[in-house]
């Protein structure tokens, strides 16, 4: 492809999502410094280029696919029935927000959470809650560099906003379901999290589709926990093997507190998840645990970045790929110990499979450590499954089919039992049996 045309084709793709937006177009509901951050977003829309090969952070990662995609805003709200998404439903989850389309469906979801919990779309919550909004929605999630998180804000006009008071302990998760139910179509869903000091809570993130068409989700979560809190994170993308599925987390971590993500990626034609924590008291602890399981020709990218920028921080990260057919796999995870954040302890492991001869997986763990006492390491495998281990399963009578669909599957379901929801663990488990079954 010459440079012109690869011009003409990334204008293409960013003009087919920009044309609902013109400066100045926020909703009149929407308070001024909302809508100046939905401007200064759009500025930088402006200014930003669709990534290429040739930038370092994507360098693995072409999105040539992507481009040669017209998408289009919502034009006709899919009508979906509770029974629709029975199958999606979680029954420990009795608090449910979910967006059909990147639009609220309140028929679907279930609003009486329990005590304590305080949550609704941004409307709702800048007649309430507008102080926390607006400390924390755009504050923590970067997008000076980042074109998808800025156009993410651009297009903001709704979102799911968690507010867990402090000393709160919610005995229940809290889910948040987001469908694609039309192809060719953008969405981008947004979520903000508060958790105050010293609770606790259990938050499902969870991104599908009910077709297989070519579809555009661009999602930006941001998540600020408190001193003392505790929050377990699940998100799962599980969008059409067609989708395109960009997404931005960022999370702040107060003192002493302690954040555990579980993120599986198995759709999407291409996807990329930017995970951002920082520390930004002493004390804090971060635990994130990834899967990606993809085959066919599909393309899942992780970056991760941990930031310890106050003393005595631990973090843990365990990131797996499985990888089958001609799909690749990407895994950038930095860890970045600031000067003065001593005793920090931090390890990283990236661990991957590979199934077949075509598969490709590219892993950069990554430290910078600017502070002298701390306790830092990192490592990466890249492989096939161990032949003695096949062969000790068949002795005991497997063959050798069953013996290594049984080994796949043991690797992927190490992540997938960190998830603390017992039903949702147990689909994942199925998912991922069914997935490594007779990969290519």
């Amino acid at each position: 492809m010459s440079t012109g045309t690869a011009v003409v084709t990334e204008q293409g793709v960013l003009n087919s999502l920009l044309t609902a937006l013109a400066p100045g177009s926020s909703p009149p509901k929407q308070p001024d410094w909302l809508k100046a951050l939905r401007d200064r977003a759009l500025e930088r829309v402006g200014v930003l280029t669709l990534p290429s090969t040739h930038d370092e952070a994507w360098r693995f990662t072409p999105l040539a696919a992507f481009a040669r995609q017209a998408f289009h805003p919502l034009r006709t709200p899919s009508r979906l029935q509770p029974d629709d998404i029975a199958h999606l439903t979680l029954p420990e989850a009795t608090t449910r927000l979910v967006f059909v389309d990147g639009l609220y469906a309140p028929q679907l979801s279930s609003t009486c959470p329990e005590t304590g919990l305080v949550l609704g779309t941004l409307d709702a919550m800048l007649a309430t809650q507008a102080a926390s909004v607006q400390a924390h929605l755009g504050r923590h999630a970067v997008m000076q560099d980042a074109l998808f998180a800025a156009l993410n804000t651009a297009f903001l006009q709704d979102a799911a906003v968690l507010i867990v008071p402090r000393d709160t302990a919610l005995a229940a998760p809290v889910h948040l379901l987001f469908i694609s139910t039309q192809p060719e179509v953008a969405s981008h869903p947004r979520l903000l999290l508060v958790a105050g000091a010293g609770s606790t809570a259990t938050v499902i993130e969870d991104y599908v589709a009910l077709h297989e068409g070519a579809y555009f989700t661009n999602a930006v979560t941001e998540m600020t926990v408190g001193a003392n809190a505790a929050l377990e994170h699940v998100r799962l993308q599980r969008e059409s093997k067609q989708g395109f599925h960009m997404a931005s987390c960022a999370v702040s971590l107060g003192a002493s507190s302690r954040y555990h993500s579980v993120s599986v990626a198995l759709g999407g034609q291409t996807s990329r998840l930017d995970l951002r924590v920082v520390q930004t008291a002493e004390g804090a602890k971060c635990t994130l645990d990834g899967l990606a399981l993809i085959s066919g020709e599909q393309l899942a990218d992780t970056h991760s970045f941990i930031d310890h920028a106050k003393p005595h921080g631990v973090s843990r990260q365990l990131h797996k790929c499985i990888v089958g057919g001609a799909a690749h796999a990407v895994f950038n995870g930095q860890v970045m110990v600031r000067p003065g954040a001593q005793q920090t302890d931090s390890a990283q492991s990236s661990r991957n499979l590979l199934l077949s001869s075509r598969a490709v997986v590219d892993t950069q763990p990554q430290l910078e450590i600017f502070a002298d006492d701390v306790k830092c390491t990192h490592g990466a495998t890249v492989g096939q499954l161990d032949s003695e281990e096949v062969f000790y399963l068949q002795s005991r009578g497997l063959s050798e089919t069953v013996a290594r669909n049984l080994l796949t599957y043991a690797f992927g379901a190490d992540i997938i039992n960190h998830i603390p929801v017992a039903s949702l663990r147990q689909q994942l488990e199925q998912t991922v049996l069914e997935q490594t079954t007779g990969q290519p």
